[in-house]
């Protein structure tokens, strides 16, 4: 299966090489810039942005970049740093976005194709940690289904904040014995401005921006302002900023739900004297040899069923249809979102002299979101014959591909449902800084660093609601008209409301509409402290001491309420009124989207849904049953570093740094078991479950830097590292469905995710501003977590056995129980190639050029568990890491004067797996490869005045994933469309 999905990297419609091609130009441009510099005499040693009047003076754009490839140089790790070009414009609109450009990172989109996760050298956002003003951060926020619904582990979500509240980002990819362990990935620092940091006494500044989308067709409000003052000769000084932005998005397309085989749900209605029959004769469905069910009759064509019913896959050659893959539900989408983010951020510094810095860092964030999700669907084709689905649908004509996925079918008998899914959640994150810094001595400096923070996601709304068109004729699935999506037709007009019903169940598993409030609302709340201090003993300038403490504890609590109350149930329309009184239309998808989608459809109304039934008001919680896992985590370390540099004493140039770091971590989980029946008798969910445990690391880290020649640099890295599961599966939590004989069990006592690293990199600085890079990585990633499905006597689970009370499940029956698992790694190995090169070798017009490039190369193997026994796996399969491309790549051409800069952007991600297995007959869910564009212009107008424009998807991408790495049957492609700001920056 590895190398099915490697054969998908080669049937991209865009190829990794003919982004990096752009990489590859600069290489003899380099080259001539060299022998250019030395032709003409100019100095080519260590990179200097000192004016001089035969240098060009560098300012926005190109001054970021100057400033974090001096950061980059100096240090001993290896590092990659965004500086923001002025203050509160940082280069991009979204934090992860702006991190596409460094080497190494790729970018993982969210609702409304907005950046939202980071994976670091094929490792994911899981892997990567996170610190705001040098204290780690969580923040997780919801977000639709097909992207995992809302973040319950430790990645950290971007797009909770707005960029202009930072000044500067730094991506760490290597560790050193002073930066607290929990990445596997990388370190990410988020930095607030401070005011003793400026360059003059009073600073204002503020920027308005209107922000249009293709899709959305509105404009909204994006404004930020900063204002910093020092004192006089006082040494004090206070910042502040604050920042708003409100977006309407919205996004259109095609969901499939799942890819299914036709056997899943018991194949479809058989032709009449078929055998075996299908569906058998029912007198509560009414099945019989004319009918699949109720008046619906027999209507399959034998040759199209036949076909069907010969399709089998290798490992089920007895089962008919279990070669023949469809939509779980096929559906075109309407999602709007409305969304309001507000950050700030407050700074008091104290700094007298160069000897002390005593400072306090404030900061907030609050992220709000509504959520309309709209889809019009073939409902039957998710649904058995127990509820009226599969088996009830007749095959009219069929056409399938080599492989097995349906090319075109025609089918009566089915079950059209409009839904929609209206959510509210938002974000807070708070943060407060106390830092400390006094040199005491010419040798001895101590600094020392307190913290709080806390994020709250509260999942405050999440509604349900759909009405039901029973046994719709002529329902077709169309793919040969080429491209990803199908055109669904639907067979009758989803415009008129009156096609549609809503109300109670009829019986005999038929749903005629209905709504639900899915367990919400719910909370996640994280509350992190820190506090450290370090000191820094110089013995010479060739050798440093570093040595200190630090402790941590990150308390993360997650509240889920369940409603089991009678107001749930489906009611009958009030008397005078009609679905027409409840509905709106969907209107804009056709010209959208396209692929056949509906001019209109008609939906529930769920404002007048719950106005007409009191929904909200009439929930009295009688009954509630809660989810409260908690875990919380506590480490306490120490460390001792040398850094040393020897430049003077060898001759060439030689530093880095050695050291340990030794962490003592101590760990208690708890939570209640959750009943998935709401028959399940009443006061079992306050069983308690708790667990505790410690663990102890020790980390050794070294980095070397040889500078053989002038502006030539050699870096070497090796450490042990290791990265904590994720907080949610370390809950005890246990989740069973007695009816289903399935569930869940949390693992408190899951092993960290250990790893030996090691990393060389050659850096060549050729002139001012200028550098060419390569690096190798290697990753032997000792252990991992997979969930590991078991068959376990429910006898044998510690669970009382009053959770079966009328499930008609005995307690020697066995259940199919998911536990996450420590399972072996893999190696993980890589390459970077990075370039940036600005055109001051030339003079005139081409000088103001400028040209930033990279790419990486990734290659990892991990053995899954598809199937399992007594928590054994017997069977696996090796592949890629979840989350990794093989290939990313970026490229950026700028120009830059002091009145104008014009910058273009193309970020390249291949394709990469979001989930191994998939379902039965699929292997794997993988993402397409994707190609973004975007740019940005600005214009001085005076010292004070600067007019901003920016684009982003200009090529209008579209995000795809699909199910199989050899069908790739498309699951979710969705379009989100261009994106347009325009705007004015005012500063003295």
């Amino acid at each position: 299966m590895g190398r099915a999905f490697s054969k998908s990297v080669m049937r991209s419609r865009v190829s990794a090489p003919a982004l990096v091609a752009a990489f590859l130009v600069t290489l003899p441009l380099s080259a001539f810039a060299q022998d250019g510099a030395a032709a003409a005499g100019q100095d080519t040693s260590r990179a200097s942005d000192s004016p001089s009047t035969s240098e060009i003076i560098v300012t926005g754009f190109r001054a970021s970049l100057n400033a974090a490839l001096a950061d980059k140089r100096v240090e001993t790790a290896a590092i990659d740093t965004i500086k923001a070009e002025d203050l509160g414009k940082f280069p991009d609109s979204n934090l992860a976005e702006s991190m596409q450009r460094i080497p190494g990172v790729a970018l993982q989109r969210g609702d409304g194709g907005e950046g939202k996760n980071i994976s670091v050298r094929g490792l994911g956002a899981d892997f990567t940690r996170v610190r705001i003003n040098g204290m780690e951060a969580a923040a997780q926020t919801g977000g639709s289904d097909i992207y995992g619904a809302g973040n319950n582990g430790r990645s950290f979500d971007f797009n909770v904040f707005p960029t202009e509240i930072f000044s500067a980002l730094t991506v760490r990819k290597t560790p050193s014995a002073d930066i607290e362990e929990g990445s596997l990935g990388a370190t990410v620092d988020l930095s607030a401005p401070r005011p003793m940091d400026q360059a003059r006494d009073f600073v204002f500044s503020a920027t308005a921006r209107g922000v249009w989308n293709e899709l959305s067709k509105k404009v909204d409000p994006r404004a930020s302002a900063l204002v910093s003052k020092q004192f006089g000769d006082s040494g004090f000084g206070i910042l502040g900023s604050l920042a708003y932005q409100k977006r309407h998005t919205r996004e259109v397309g095609y969901s499939a739900v799942d890819i299914l085989s036709a056997n899943q749900n018991g194949m479809f209605c058989s032709p009449i004297g078929f055998t075996p029959q299908s569906p058998a004769n029912s007198a509560t469905t009414g099945a019989d040899a004319a009918n699949c069910s109720t008046g619906n009759p027999r209507t399959s064509d034998p040759a199209a069923y036949q076909t069907v019913y010969d399709a089998r896959r290798d490992d089920m050659p007895n089962t008919p249809g279990s070669g023949a893959f469809f939509p779980r539900i096929p559906r075109y989408l309407n999602s709007q979102q409305t969304q309001e983010r507000i950050g700030g951020t407050l700074t008091l510094q104290y700094k007298p002299d160069d000897d002390t810095d005593i400072s306090l860092d404030m900061l907030y964030s609050r992220f709000n979101v509504t959520r309309d999700d709209n889809y019009i669907e073939a409902i039957s084709f998710g649904r058995s014959a127990s509820n009226q689905g599969y088996p009830m649908m007749s095959l009219k004509d069929v056409q399938l591909s080599d492989l097995g996925s349906v090319e075109y079918a025609l089918l009566d008998g089915v079950d059209v449902r409009s839904e929609g899914l209206h959510s509210k959640y938002s974000t807070t994150f708070k943060q407060m800084n106390l830092n400390f810094m006094h040199r005491f001595t010419d040798r001895l400096t101590v600094d020392a660093r307190f913290g709080l923070n806390r994020s709250v996601w509260k999942d405050k709304v999440r509604m349900q609601y759909f009405m039901d068109a029973l046994d719709t004729d002529n329902f077709s699935i169309d793919y040969t008209g080429g491209g990803r999506t199908p055109v669904l037709g639907f067979g009758f007009d989803v415009s008129d409301p009156n096609n549609f019903l809503y109300g109670p169940t009829p019986g005999a598993g038929v749903v005629t509409g209905g709504f639900s409030l899915q367990g919400k609302p719910g909370t996640n709340t994280t509350n992190g402290l820190m506090a450290e201090w370090n000191a820094h003993y110089e013995f010479s300038d060739a050798f440093k001491l570093h040595f200190g403490g630090q402790y941590r504890s990150s308390d993360f609590k997650q509240r889920l309420t369940t409603y089991y109350t009678a107001d749930t149930l489906v009611q009958a329309l009030p008397a005078g009124v009609s679905l027409a009184d409840l509905t709106t239309q969907i209107t804009g998808v056709d010209s959208l989207w396209g692929h056949g989608a509906p001019a209109s459809w008609a939906t529930l109304d769920w404002r007048k849904l719950a106005d007409t039934y009191n929904l909200f008001d009439a929930r009295t919680c009688t009954g509630c049953g809660e989810i409260n896992p908690a875990v919380r985590e506590e480490e306490t370390s120490a460390f001792a570093m040398g850094t040393f540099d020897l430049t003077d004493a060898v001759g060439i140039g030689l530093r880095g740094d050695v050291g340990v770091r030794y962490i003592h971590t101590s760990q208690r989980s708890s939570g209640y078991l959750n009943l998935s029946d709401a028959t399940s008798p009443t006061g079992l969910s306050g069983q308690y479950r708790s667990a505790t445990r410690s663990y102890d690391d020790w980390l050794p880290s070294a980095n070397i830097v040889v500078e053989p020649v002038q502006n030539l640099l050699l870096r070497f890295s090796a450490a042990k590292v290791m990265s904590r599961p994720a907080l949610t599966v370390l809950a005890p939590t246990v989740t069973i469905n007695a009816v289903t004989r399935s569930g869940s069990l949390g693992n408190p006592y899951l092993k960290p995710i250990r790893a030996n690293t090691f990393d060389a990199a050659v850096e060549w600085y050729f002139r001012p501003g200028s550098l060419i890079s390569a690096a190798f990585f290697y990753k032997d990633i000792k252990t991992y977590v997979q969930n590991v499905n078991s068959l376990i006597p429910f006898n044998e689970l510690g669970l009382p056995v009053e959770l079966l009370t009328g499930s008609n499940t005995t307690p020697d029956e066995e259940f199919n129980i998911a536990t996450p698992t420590n399972t072996p790694g893999g190696k993980l190995k890589g390459i970077e190639l990075n370039a940036q090169l600005p055109f001051n070798f030339a003079s005139g017009f081409i000088s103001h050029f400028g040209v930033l490039a990279n790419y990486t190369h990734v290659m990892s193997k991990i053995n899954y568990c598809l199937v399992s026994s007594e928590g054994v796996c017997t069977e696996t399969t090796k592949d890629d890491l979840v989350g990794l491309s093989k290939d990313t790549a970026s490229g950026t051409l700028y120009w830059e004067d002091s009145k104008f800069s014009i910058r273009g952007t193309v970020n390249y991600r291949g394709p990469f797996i979001r989930g191994i297995p998939a379902s039965p007959g699929s292997d794997l869910v993988g993402n397409r490869s994707t190609v973004f564009v975007d740019a940005s212009a600005s214009y001085n107008i005076s010292d004070s005045i600067k007019l901003i424009v920016e684009g982003t998807n200009l090529t209008d991408e579209q995000n795809s994933l699909y199910t199989d790495s050899q069908r790739q049957d498309t699951l979710f492609q969705t379009r989100v469309g261009r994106t347009i700001s325009a705007g004015v920056n005012v500063k003295f």
